[in-house]
């Protein structure tokens, strides 16, 4: 039930920025397409990638909630991460190399626009700046309820989205401005060129982050070391010789320990005391729904 619930606000963050997205990319392409603003372009085609994006990250949190099968026995938790790792990618090739075409193609031409044209692409930037920090607003203040460590990859992505947006149109509009001021189109080009690589910046790390939990990423450094002072604490646990973790989902984790039975435990009772831990580890970390314990009998302590 708690996920569920987590899920229907991050999903509704999603529709929030996915709706402002769809708006301000309408517009911010109208106004490039009207000035011919290579800063404005760029900022539409970042705001078709985050709409795009944005997409993905709907698949993900419906996809990610199927119950486990045959073929997926731990489930389909990952999901949200392979399409966060889809939506790093759109943010590379979609918004950051179209955004260098932009700069690049800016910098290859002599040509004075309208300025009643960059005026009104001023203010489409003025109103998708308001846009974009409302919707970054609505994420920071969801993920500040988030517990440390537990963070949704798609409420992540739409913050670093977000975030990525509020500057992108700082940059624009500067770029835009000191064209006006100035007349040379460097200005403009260099804030196409900035935004591109605040783009590929943000894929980079939201890719990693995707990559390293694709592949198999442990638990965090905290929550392991409190599974094994659990563990220790038992009274029939002599030794923990190995502890192993891995992040299934948003709220599913696999453990799977090796542990040596203190001397004298009769063998009778090792599925009892199998069952009782992995129920007590259950009740404590409810996210720990797959637990593995390998439990030998350690040797008994010969005295000197």
């Amino acid at each position: 039930m708690a996920g569920s619930a987590a899920d229907r606000r991050t999903r509704l963050t999603v529709l929030v920025a996915l709706a402002a997205n769809l708006v301000i990319a309408a517009a911010k392409t109208v106004g490039g397409l009207a000035s011919g603003s290579p800063a404005l372009l760029s900022e539409a085609a970042h705001s078709v990638a985050d709409s795009l994006n944005e997409v993905f990250l709907l698949a993900a949190l419906r996809r990610s909630r199927r119950p486990a099968d045959a073929r997926h026995p731990f489930g389909y938790g990952k999901e949200r991460f392979f399409w966060a790792l889809l939506a790093a990618v759109g943010i590379f090739v979609m918004g950051g190399c179209f955004s260098f075409y932009q700069g690049l193609s800016a910098l290859r031409r002599d040509e004075q626009e309208s300025p009643e044209g960059y005026t009104a692409g001023l203010i489409v930037l003025g109103v998708a700046f308001v846009a974009e920090a409302t919707s970054l607003t609505r994420a920071l203040h969801q993920a500040r309820g988030e517990k440390r460590g537990s963070l949704d990859p798609a409420l992540r992505t739409v913050i670093a989205e977000d975030s990525t947006a509020v500057l992108g149109v700082t940059l624009a509009m500067a770029g835009m401005g000191l064209h006006l001021a100035t007349g040379s189109v460097v200005w403009e080009a260099a804030a196409s060129l900035g935004i591109g690589l605040l783009l590929v910046y943000v894929a980079f790390r939201l890719g990693r982050d995707a990559r390293d939990q694709l592949i198999g990423e442990a638990v965090d450094p905290e929550l392991r070391r409190d599974l094994v002072g659990f563990l220790m604490r038992q009274g029939e646990i002599d030794n923990v010789a190995e502890l192993l973790t891995m992040r299934l989902g948003m709220d599913s984790v696999l453990v799977a320990a090796r542990i040596d039975l203190a001397p004298g435990i009769d063998s009778e009772r090792i599925e009892e005391v199998s069952m009782r831990i992995r129920e007590a580890m259950a009740d404590r970390w409810p996210q720990a729904d797959q637990v593995f314990l390998d439990i030998t009998n350690a040797p008994p302590r010969t005295g000197l």
